[in-house]
């Protein structure tokens, strides 16, 4: 269930603009997302509902990807998105996705995932709803993430998104009972009694 409702973390800390060159650098005792040039933090932790459905649907996701050429990574594992026009070091997008699904090996590094991933899912929680649901919604869209699916613990539903003409179309609110088929993975569906189990 989930409890200690708080505000959004956002920080600005000094105005500064922030790429992922200063992210390397930091000395934070949190971790923190780079959106836009502005710091998030990400605290408090995720609650144990949270982290259930994150174990469930990577579970889900080692059994049907083991073997393949697409890869998935829980949080925390950072995600460096594209800016046109600038190298990595100056992108202004770092991010730490619940869960995400890259099927390109190449943008697979040590340090995390350098490029949009195919799939990205975040499980909201109330302290950071407003940046999944928006921030980071127009962020994967404009980054050329394909599917986006949006988990809603409180009332059991999966949002699906799909990058259609560079925009995000919405596919379908799943509910409890229902098995959402994957579209960045042809043949995958996933059942929504197991990620709520």
């Amino acid at each position: 269930m989930e409890e200690n409702i708080t505000k959004e973390p956002v920080a600005s800390y000094d105005g500064k603009h922030y790429t992922y060159a200063d992210y390397l650098k930091f000395g934070y005792d949190e971790a923190v997302e780079i959106i836009k040039g502005k710091l998030f933090r990400m605290s408090p932790a995720p609650s144990s509902l949270h982290q259930i459905i994150s174990r469930n649907i990577s579970g889900l996701l080692y059994n049907k990807l083991k073997g393949q050429k697409c890869q998935f990574f829980s949080a925390p594992f950072d995600v460096i998105l594209p800016v046109a026009g600038k190298d990595f070091n100056e992108s202004d997008r770092v991010v730490q996705p619940d869960v995400c699904v890259i099927c390109d090996p190449d943008k697979v590094k040590k340090c995390g995932c350098f490029g949009a991933p195919d799939w990205i899912i975040e499980i909201l929680s109330p302290h950071t709803a407003k940046k999944d649901l928006q921030d980071k919604f127009a962020l994967y869209e404009e980054s050329g993430v394909n599917e986006y699916w949006i988990v809603e613990p409180k009332n059991l539903t999966v949002e699906v998104f799909v990058l259609t003409d560079d925009k995000y179309a919405r596919i379908n609110t799943y509910v409890q009972d229902d098995v959402i088929p994957c579209h960045t993975l042809e043949g995958m569906k996933i059942d929504m009694t197991e990620v709520f189990e």
